[in-house]
């Protein structure tokens, strides 16, 4: 199976979309197929020896539809799709000055009778003909154009609506001008003409839909700004020289040469110098990140300070940014659960309104009031032009597309819109512990002297900071043995104790006679003392006597701490605390998962009394410890038995198999190295809050889509019986085709406008 997305331009409703989706999956070989009308993109499953690309858009185009032909160069395709939009927006506002100069002339001569100040001239009926006659076919050809196409393939859709109506209304006015023997009806023989009707409702509709292509470009603003991230040109060394060429042709290997206040034009490793990196356009997190030799560098991303050169390792497509903006498309031109109601509706819905306004047409005609031929026209016009589906079809799309690309301003990436509806509904959330609640890297917590007279000090050095104190002197120079003799060693721990030497600037003495016992702990000899540096049972091995340490060292156990105990010339010496340090903001995370209701859970491999240690720490309710990773996803299983919709938070790699049983599943980025596809959705940084922030921004999106959907609905149930005239008993009143037709393009910019809303979205 492969998948395509298809540029498709000619669509007028949700009618449309459906009508598409529908031939689309008659072609053998089509697995699925969804069309996005705010996106204007079909996106096909196909199986390339059974259907062809060239056979799914000659589908596209028989049932009355333009295809943007797909290209290998992504660039070409952008830039087809902008051109054929600006031709499309061209044409249509030429044909929308001719409407409204024309209408309202016609408008104002059809006034004649209540503005007695217009001249005579400007009634004529003939003058009225001869200036409608270009807006009902010229103006509106694309309405009976859509209309023979949908009715050719045996569907109908807004385009059959506008066109029936408005002719109606047009031919009767024709009749009237050139005929009217034929329509005289009551007492004065009086007939009437609604050019001015016929008109008004296509000179509206179009500034409806006018309306609402500016606004869907808008709604798609931010894979815009995603796009025009990318640097334009780069400085690589070709040859031995510096030169400035074009980024698109990078290459794998090239290194290139980053200065103060450029965009990084490729992803790659820095080979010499450093700097502080702007990632906010990756992360969403303004602190810029200090990046040295060895560390990798996005595209896009910003060099704040100093000059340095780096290693490309992959460009064009294969860069996060291309991936970020791939993702974002598929969100966007996904389809959430809950516009299948929509679309279902949409499916049923125009030839449901077509037979409503034949009865309506057919009751005022026998029944209604003199003149009773133009009460059962006027109604009929009404009834088609009010129940136009457009809001429908735009209450979903529009919503998820300005919320995945506002997610995507702040680092989170929703794979498709049905994760981004489906994450408001969380009410457990499991965070992976290692790399996800903590650094996962080890950090010396606590460093503790035992003092020369036996028992423990108080001075400590914590994770932070940096020795001071009275002991200071000496604990600096106990630290620096016990780190040159971990340095020779590979276990992390000790490499964590090296960190802290370094942290502190020390330098570490060369070591010998080094030795390490599996399972217990290393010895060497470090400016002629002895140094033993691992667990009790090591250093009582050895003859040293531990007590002054085993008291401090299970308090530390205790706080979910690894206790390594060092002995220096057989005489207990310090005791140093070796721990999973807690990323910054995980606390405050937890907290407004709380404050939203979510229970929070921790899901470790690591054994129960360190678990609950970081648990309590954290605030977190649940805590699932000593889990394999086969077992992960059984007990996020177990949490989804309790009736939960449960969210699995995880580096997306290793713990795929519980991302992949979660309902969402949240993978951690860390900028370049992202694993997209073992989640739903993905964070570009460490952040935890970004949490929050997908699912604050799920409620937002599926609130803004329910109200899309309410008034749409509202907007028909109600519009549709006002329009068939069931208030004129009461009233008198009849609605206006003018106003129908005016209500209908203000219901879909009302929705596309309440999406848009979602711009204004701020994380916490």
């Amino acid at each position: 199976m492969e998948k395509i997305e298809i540029s498709i331009s000619g669509m007028s409703c949700a009618s449309c979309a459906v009508r598409i989706e529908k031939a689309l999956k008659e072609l053998p070989g089509v697995r699925s197929a969804a069309v996005n009308f705010a996106t204007e993109r079909a996106t096909v499953l196909y199986q390339p020896e059974l259907v062809s690309i060239s056979a799914i858009e000659e589908q596209i185009r028989s049932a009355g539809y333009d295809v943007i032909s797909q290209g290998e160069d992504k660039a070409i395709i952008e830039d087809r799709e902008k051109i054929e939009h600006e031709k499309e927006m061209k044409a249509l506002r030429l044909r929308l000055y001719v409407s409204i100069v024309l209408t309202a002339i016609i408008f104002a001569g059809s006034m004649r009778e209540w503005v007695p100040w217009i001249p005579k001239f400007f009634s004529d009926r003939r003058l009225l003909f001869l200036l409608a006659t270009p807006v009902q076919f010229w103006v509106g050809w694309r309405f009976y154009h859509g209309a023979y196409a949908a009715l050719v393939h045996g569907s109908s859709d807004m385009n059959v609506l506008v066109a029936i109506g408005t002719t109606a209304a047009y031919l009767y006015s024709v009749v009237a001008t050139f005929a009217p023997g034929l329509l005289k009806v009551g007492a004065t023989g009086a007939t009437h003409v609604y050019y001015d009707t016929s008109a008004t409702i296509i000179t509206l509709i179009l500034v409806g839909r006018y309306l609402e292509a500016m606004a869907r470009g808008k709604a798609s603003e931010a894979m815009r700004k995603l796009l025009s991230l990318s640097a334009k040109t780069a400085h690589v060394v070709r040859g031995g020289q510096e030169v400035e060429i074009p980024s698109e042709e990078l290459e794998v290997g090239d290194i290139v040469i980053v200065k103060p206040g450029e965009k990084i034009p490729v992803d790659g490793v820095i080979i010499e110098g450093h700097s502080s990196v702007d990632e906010s356009m990756l992360t969403g997190e303004s602190i810029p990140r200090d990046k040295g030799v060895g560390d990798e560098v996005v595209g896009a991303t910003i060099n704040k300070t100093g000059t340095f050169k780096f290693k490309a390792t992959k460009v064009g497509r294969d860069t996060v940014l291309s991936q970020i903006v791939k993702l974002v498309e598929q969100a966007q031109g996904s389809k959430a659960p809950i516009q299948r109601l929509a679309d279902r509706v949409a499916g049923i819905f125009v030839p449901a309104v077509v037979s409503i306004a034949v009865a309506t047409f057919l009751a005022w005609y026998f029944f209604g009031p003199a003149p009773r031929l133009s009460f059962a026209l006027l109604s009929f016009v009404s009834v088609l032009i009010i129940a136009c589906p457009c809001a429908l079809g735009l209450a979903t799309p529009t919503a998820i597309m300005v919320g995945t690309g506002k997610g995507a301003e702040f680092g989170v990436l929703f794979k498709g819109g049905e994760h981004l509806e489906r994450a408001h509904r969380i009410n457990a959330l499991i965070f992976d512990k290692t790399g996800t609640l903590t650094t996962g890297k080890p950090e010396v917590m606590d460093f503790e002297l035992v003092s020369e007279g036996g028992p423990m000090t108080n001075e400590a050095a914590p994770a932070g900071g940096h020795m001071g104190g009275p002991a200071a002197g000496r604990e600096r120079k106990v630290l620096q043995l016990v780190a040159a003799v971990e340095k020779a060693s590979e276990h992390p721990l000790a490499q964590a104790v090296v960190a802290k030497a370094e942290a502190e600037g020390l330098s570490l003495p060369r070591v010998t006679d080094f030795e390490a016992i599996p399972g217990y702990g290393v010895k060497a000899t470090v400016e002629g003392k002895k140094v033993l540096v691992g667990s009790e049972k090591f250093l009582e091995k050895e003859g040293v006597d531990a007590r002054a340490l085993s008291a401090r060292a299970m308090e530390f156990s205790q706080q979910g701490k690894t206790p390594v105990l060092a002995a220096i010339e057989g005489k207990p010496a310090a005791v140093v605390a070796i721990a999973d340090g807690i990323k910054p903001g995980s606390r405050e995370a937890v907290d407004m998962l709380h404050k939203m209701g979510i229970e929070v859970a921790m899901l470790t491999g690591d054994n129960r009394r360190t678990a609950e240690a970081i648990a309590s720490s954290l605030g977190i309710d649940r805590v699932l410890a000593e889990v394999l990773p086969q077992d992960k996803a059984l007990e996020v299983r177990r949490l989804q038995q309790e009736g939960k919709v449960v969210g699995m938070v995880g580096d997306g790699i290793n713990d795929a198999p519980a991302l992949a049983q979660a309902d969402v599943g949240i993978a951690i980025g860390t900028g370049t190295d992202i694993a997209m596809e073992a989640a739903d959705i993905t964070l570009m940084g460490g952040d935890l809050k970004g949490v929050v922030t997908a699912i604050e921004l799920s409620r937002r999106t599926m609130s803004t889509i329910k109200q899309n959907l309410f008034w749409a609905f509202a907007y028909n149930s109600a519009g549709i019986p006002i329009a068939a005239g069931v208030l004129y008993p009461f009233t008198g009143i009849l609605l206006n085709p003018m106003i129908a037709a005016l209500a209908m393009a203000l219901s879909s910019v009302s929705v596309v406008t309440n999406s848009l809303r979602l711009r204004g979205f701020r994380r916490r």
